[in-house]
């Protein structure tokens, strides 16, 4: 999260939140927080349509991390402060649960489609199988047979009676 959604969500000014950073820099290693550069800040600025006047940032914004957030509850002593905390640590916590319950549907998906998979193969195999008969084999035919065919009508009297 930014520093300045941060200073929204705690009520203090973005400089006041900058500066308690800047005062307690030992409790935020880069694993926990880190600056913008100016590249990473322009490719975020070209993604809002337009800032509004008065908006215009003259330091680069700090970037926290899930722990960074933590840190700065210790470092902002309010009321406020604690409890928008919480709920950002839930946020957190959710969207983990999400990403795990993602990561599992999807090897859920692999596994069913590794199975379908092996039917296919399977359903294909016993396909080939059946169409690749002897040669040598005679093929029956299926139907009625005729008179001068070899083993032709197997009731004499009615050939006899139809004459």
């Amino acid at each position: 999260m930014l520093d300045y959604d941060l200073a929204v969500l705690y009520g203090v000014e973005t400089k006041r939140l900058k500066e308690r950073v800047r005062r307690n820099n030992s409790r935020f290693p880069e694993d926990f927080m880190f600056e913008l550069t100016s590249e990473e800040f322009n490719s975020l600025r070209s993604q809002f349509a337009s800032l509004k006047r008065g908006q215009h940032i003259k330091y680069l914004p700090f970037a926290f991390t899930e722990q960074g957030v933590a840190m700065l509850s210790s470092i902002l002593n309010s009321e406020k402060a604690v409890q928008v905390n919480i709920e950002i640590m839930r946020a957190f916590a959710n969207y983990r649960a999400l990403l795990i319950a993602s990561k599992d549907f999807r090897l859920e998906l692999k596994a069913l489609d590794e199975k379908i998979t092996q039917i296919f193969k399977f359903l294909l195999q016993k396909f080939d199988a059946l169409s690749q008969r002897p040669s040598n084999q005679p093929v029956k035919r299926i139907g009625y047979r005729r008179k001068d065919e070899e083993g032709g009508p197997i009731n004499s009297r009615l050939n006899k009676s139809r004459r």
